[in-house]
């Protein structure tokens, strides 16, 4: 059976339309090539890429440190499972836990994998370690989180899409409001049971929704004071995205167990990680947790590479800057317009809000005005664009890019 050569981009998506199953709504662009900041379509039209495949592609599109990387452990050994040892893995875990400090890693595939993974830990240190009785362990969430869409994290999340019909739902989570200390405290207080606290330092998916200064700092001292493992799900905002190394040090918070996915490949495969200290790493033994893929030789060497570009190249501090500037220059548009309320958001993690209803399609409508100019973006929430650029875009690139954003903007100002 012959392999179609893709010739167009109505072609492609036909062929996905026809063949695939139907659970993403893309923007109607198909790429085929990617460097830097910039990615292209079929036809060749060049677009800033400002989604960044979700903030995997932090350090740019088929950066080379990290493709040589993949292709150099590919030709040589590219999987034993974990029926045996590699020589690579080791390495890698060294690496990693020096670099975020922490005494052990538990690798895996996808940034869902390591959520599951560290409610599982969270679980288990809880019986054995806290002593709650088996099965009655809760984990407290936080609403219009995003942690993935397995069964376990649907069955605590608020978006009806991705529950509806999927139930029934995993037990033991309790639901809190996101920025609110009295009600985690309150919940704290009121049960004996409570495992963790599992939180995104900056909600995401829910239109990059910043906490309260000191929120996160003041949620890890009351776990601490109930003994409740602090969980921070950096699948997104870690690895440079936010300004820092990983969120949660705009705070110098440190959790007891971190999840990690997407940026740690910088894109090019599929690498997750979740990083505890002994003391809770340690509840895990020998067949109560794994993955066939995980911690396989060409995930370590790109997760090294990817991580030695990320501090080489002074990632963090870019993004601290250039979200900075992104800010100032999207508010001097926002100052007089009708069509945006605001921009939020930290390093170059943004969102700029649509003053529209989240059932409208003013936001769809301005990423495909955007896609025309040059420029991909996506909506979260209906009215909320996210903005996030590869962490590598300069002063230049940057400046570019507000131009074609605010000048977009601006065909939108009397259709409000």
């Amino acid at each position: 059976m012959s392999v179609v050569e893709i010739k167009s981009s109505q072609e492609a998506i036909a062929l996905e339309d026809k063949h695939g199953a139907h659970n993403y709504h893309p923007l109607p662009v198909v790429l085929k090539k990617g460097d830097g900041v910039f990615v292209w379509d079929v036809e060749d039209k060049k677009y800033y890429d400002f989604l960044s495949a979700y903030s995997a592609v932090n350090q740019g599109h088929c950066h080379p440190r990290i493709v040589g990387a993949m292709t150099k452990q590919a030709e040589t050994l590219t999987l034993t499972s974990r029926a045996f040892h590699n020589d690579v893995l080791g390495k890698y875990e060294k690496f990693a836990t020096e670099y975020f400090g922490f005494d052990k890693l538990l690798p895996m595939n996808t940034g869902a994998e390591a959520v599951e993974t560290a409610i599982k830990i969270c679980r288990k240190w809880a019986y054995e370690k806290k002593g709650i009785k088996e099965n009655e362990a809760e984990i407290i969430v936080a609403e219009n989180n995003f942690h993935g869409r397995t069964t376990t994290v649907i069955s605590f999340s608020n978006d009806e899409g991705a529950r509806k019909n999927f139930g029934p739902y995993t037990p033991g989570f309790l639901k809190i409001a996101y920025d609110d200390l009295d009600a985690l405290e309150k919940t704290l207080s009121k049960n004996k049971n409570i495992a963790g606290f599992l939180v995104e330092p900056i909600q995401g998916e829910a239109g990059v929704y910043v906490p309260s200064e000191g929120y996160l700092q003041k949620a890890k001292a009351l776990c601490e004071k109930h003994n409740v493992l602090f969980i921070a799900d950096e699948i997104q905002t870690g690895i440079a995205r936010t300004g820092k190394l990983l969120a949660v040090d705009h705070e110098n918070v440190k959790p007891d167990i971190v999840t990690l996915g997407k940026a740690i490949s910088g894109g090019v495969y599929p690498v997750s990680a979740v990083l505890a200290n002994n003391e809770v790493m340690d509840v895990i033994q020998p067949g109560q947790h794994g993955s066939t893929f995980g911690g396989n030789p060409v995930a370590c060497e790109v997760a090294i590479a990817a991580l030695q570009v990320i501090k080489e190249e002074n990632l963090a501090d870019n993004a601290e800057k250039m979200g900075e500037l992104f800010r100032a220059e999207i508010n001097k548009y926002i100052a007089s317009s009708k069509v945006v309320n605001l921009v939020r958001g930290k390093g170059l993690l943004n969102a700029i809000v649509i003053n529209d209803s989240e059932e409208s399609s003013t936001a769809w409508d301005i990423c495909m005005a955007l896609k025309e100019n040059g420029l991909l973006a996506k909506p979260t929430h209906g009215n909320i664009i996210r903005f996030a650029p590869p962490l590598v875009i300069t002063k230049e690139e940057i400046m570019d890019c507000v131009s074609i954003i605010v000048k977009t903007l601006r065909t939108f100002e009397d259709k409000i």
